[in-house]
């Protein structure tokens, strides 16, 4: 019997094109897009566990390719990154239902995500964070996917048991990761993604067929 879920978030239960943040916001810094992209990988995981602010981030990025970071240009590209995220980031039509679903049913769920800081903002002003018991973001806990650690957070969190835990991720690594430390992890693989055509077995294409899984009358 399942008696708590964790979920990640992009790809999850939401989309974002992050490539219209690059083109607007390169464009603001004044930084051809492709030299913005690769100065930004490099401070994916410093963000990502929250080592650095999203204004230090770009501080970081803005020296990188040489381009002074002034204060308010900094700002700039702030408040504007958080209003393309906002603007940007949708929701899938599966989403609301299936954690509707699982409070409806009793389940403890928890956010699981790797993420910045901006991400709890794009989940309260859809909703989600209050469908939820627990929000483990990725920048607030200083650990990221794979590592079991954000797991086992997620767990004591919810005070759970891994065996009656499933985790549900589109990224076939992190659901790895989740069975390392008893957690029993579905891949989403939406329509449109790889591979095409029916789901590879312990797949699902939405997240209600894994309300199928959960051994919970409704």
């Amino acid at each position: 019997m399942v008696l708590a879920c964790l979920v990640d978030v992009y790809d999850t239960l939401l989309t974002c094109d992050f490539r219209v943040q690059d083109r607007v916001l390169s464009d603001l810094a004044g930084i051809p897009c492709d030299t913005w992209r690769e100065a930004l990988s490099h401070t994916h995981v410093a963000s990502g566990v929250g080592q650095v602010t999203r204004a230090e981030m770009y501080e970081i990025v803005l020296r990188t390719c040489g381009v002074k970071p002034r204060e308010e240009l900094v700002r700039e590209l702030v408040a504007t990154d958080l209003e393309l995220l906002l603007a940007n980031g949708r929701l899938f039509d599966d989403a609301l239902p299936f954690l509707e679903q699982l409070r409806s049913r009793g389940i403890a769920t928890a956010i699981v995500s790797n993420c910045g800081e901006f991400t709890r903002d794009l989940l309260n002003s859809r909703g989600v964070i209050a469908l939820t018991d627990v929000a483990v973001l990725s920048c607030e806990v200083g650990v990221i996917k794979p590592s079991p650690r954000i797991f086992r957070y997620a767990l004591a969190a919810l005070r759970a048991n891994p065996a009656d835990t499933v985790f549900v991720d589109d990224q076939p690594a992190f659901c790895a990761a989740a069975e390392t430390v008893g957690v029993h992890g579905i891949r989403i693989v939406r329509d449109g993604g790889p591979p095409p055509g029916p789901p590879p077995p312990g797949t699902v294409r939405s997240l209600l067929d894994v309300l199928d899984v959960l051994d919970v009358p409704a």
